[in-house]
């Protein structure tokens, strides 16, 4: 599975599952709410093994600019609240790092 299809896969896997959590904790939702986060969040785990890198913490560095941006992408398409300018730039910036940090010359 190429990169980027991995990291996507493996931020909607990680934001189910804390929103999973969220919802019951703030949000009052069942617990039973936690089963399916809790294998979510273990998704998310196994996901993030299968990028083609030889070190884990450079696989999870540029992980974190695509989870920002997927979960400004969350906070409309589920939440429904429109991103502001700076959650734009930030997520931009967040994910210009990633590329950076998995596709620069070593």
């Amino acid at each position: 599975m190429p990169t980027a299809a991995v990291y996507i896969a493996a931020a909607l896997a990680e934001i189910a599952g804390c929103f999973a959590f969220w919802a019951v904790l703030r949000g009052g939702r069942s617990l039973l709410w936690l089963a399916p986060g809790v294998l979510s969040l273990v998704a998310f785990a196994w996901l993030l093994t299968l990028v083609e890198t030889e070190a884990a913490g450079r696989a999870y560095a540029a992980y974190g600019g695509v989870y920002v941006a997927a979960s400004i992408v969350w906070l409309k398409l589920v939440e429904g609240f429109s991103p502001d300018r700076w959650d734009l730039i930030g997520g931009a910036v967040c994910v210009a790092g990633a590329a950076i940090v998995i596709a620069g010359p070593r």
